[in-house]
């Protein structure tokens, strides 16, 4: 059963029709008292509940009542629905334990898409969509089988047949591109489009035309029509990766799009709708910079329905030697060389390196060393004589305890650049991070070059 709590008798009326035209039972009530009176004579398998009502005669707020229910359910999944100005209030119910909110007016597809994504991760296990067994699951090509990765294809299973947003967290160089592919293959809409995004490489003066796209004319040097990413993937999946690179106007432009899956193309007024799963990945910390005021928190709350954390390859290091023999085949491969042997001392040499470039970092420096070094066997020797650390000085390593995270960041980025005389393409390959991220974040952090 599906418990409405609204007191607008012509939404209550609409929901109604709506969830029972899908085949759902439905229970619809106007008061919060009546509301916690089914909440607690019933289960209730979903709660779709508005957060504007007038409650003056019941001495409650929305809140209050939001947090009574999760307090005695706190299994059920809640749905907020808020206006568009109401926004902050919804961020509210997200922190006091929402499940999602949506806005009014409704679109009717996106809503029970939302209801249908609840309930799908909400559902008991024996009745879930997803498979505990390996047979069918598309791995998009990710080597590895430590416990922590073994752990990420189990959430995939689960999440993937769903329509729910997926953030996956980071840092730079861990494979967090290939998770979003896993998601997407294992997905309903696998055979539907799947464009990528590196936000990182978008300017915010062209942010509106990459994604929305424009109309000709629309701006000087618009010469014909561009069809936005967005429309790209309408019916499929759109990954946005380097999703923290994002300032706060292109913040808000993103949000009402992921919102209310609706956007305007540049030169045209009328807005468009579109059907996309969205899934973003970051190596930023997002809750810290919600905390600085540098990322909107209600965008926050849309994106990391279910998060995904990739961690470093210092954290897996039982996946090094795998992921040494896949690169050396490929590589091998692709350039018509014998395949080469490892010695037990070489992989656990390459096994103990720190690698802050993770696993980006450890495909380039195998690659380099094969392609020097002509030997059928390969020692810990012949790696060490070639690994080329980032050195950071003394007085950087003393000073790292007492320093932020984006304060880290710009001491690698200087280090990096002093060490490879200033050789963009070199730094930005060592430190795991592609030309465009580089240049945004020596704009950002004002490192002269």
């Amino acid at each position: 059963m599906i418990l409405i709590i609204d007191d607008d008798s012509a939404i209550r009326t609409s929901l109604t029709l709506l969830l029972k035209h899908a085949g759902h039972k439905v229970k619809a009530v106007s008061m919060p008292r009546e509301a916690m009176e089914v909440v607690r004579a019933e289960e209730p398998r979903l709660i779709l509940m508005d957060m504007n009502f007038s409650l003056s005669t019941d001495g409650m707020e929305g809140l209050t009542l939001l947090k009574q229910v999760k307090l005695f359910r706190p299994e059920v999944p809640v749905i907020l629905m808020t206006a568009w100005g109401s926004i902050e209030l919804a961020v509210q119910g997200m922190q006091a334990g929402a499940f999602d909110f949506i806005t009014k007016p409704w679109q009717n597809v996106l809503l029970m898409q939302r209801i249908e994504t609840a309930l799908e991760l909400n559902a008991p296990k024996d009745v879930q969509v997803s498979t505990d067994s390996e047979s069918g699951f598309d791995r998009a090509g990710i080597v590895g089988e430590s416990k922590a990765l073994k752990d990420i294809f189990k959430t995939i299973r689960r999440i993937a047949p769903t329509n729910a947003p997926v953030l996956i967290t980071g840092e730079s160089g861990t494979g967090k591109e290939l998770i979003a592919e896993a998601v997407y293959r294992n997905s309903l809409r696998r055979n539907k489009p799947y464009v990528k995004v590196n936000l990182g490489g978008v300017s915010q003066s062209l942010f509106e035309s990459e994604m929305f796209g424009h109309k000709k004319g629309a701006f000087t040097d618009a010469t014909c029509d561009r069809i936005g990413r967005f429309e790209m993937a309408d019916t499929g999946t759109i990954f946005l990766d380097e999703l923290g690179e994002l300032d706060m106007s292109c913040q808000t432009k993103m949000l009402r799009v992921l919102q209310e899956q609706t956007f305007e193309v540049l030169g045209d007024s009328k807005p468009h709708k579109v059907d996309v799963r969205v899934v973003c990945a970051t190596n930023a910390n997002l809750p810290e910079m919600v905390q600085k005021k540098t990322f909107r928190e209600d965008l926050f709350y849309r994106v990391n329905l279910i998060t995904i954390h990739l961690p470093p390859l210092r954290e897996r290091r039982e996946d090094i030697p795998l992921l040494v023999h896949h690169f050396a085949h490929h590589l091998c491969e692709k350039n018509g060389l014998p395949e080469v042997v490892f010695s037990k001392e070489a992989l656990d040499y390459l096994s103990g390196l720190p690698y802050p470039g993770n696993i980006r970092e450890l495909k380039n420096f195998v690659e380099r060393v094969l392609l020097v070094c002509d030997k059928p066997v390969l020692d810990a020797e012949d790696f060490r004589c070639h690994y080329q650390p980032v050195p950071i000085s003394s007085e950087s390593a003393c000073a790292l305890a007492g320093m932020t995270l984006e304060e880290v960041e710009r001491q690698a980025i200087v280090d990096a650049l002093d060490k490879y005389d200033k050789n963009l393409s070199q730094v930005a390959q060592v430190l795991g991070i592609t030309r465009q991220s580089l240049y945004r974040r020596i704009e950002k952090f004002g490192i002269e070059l």
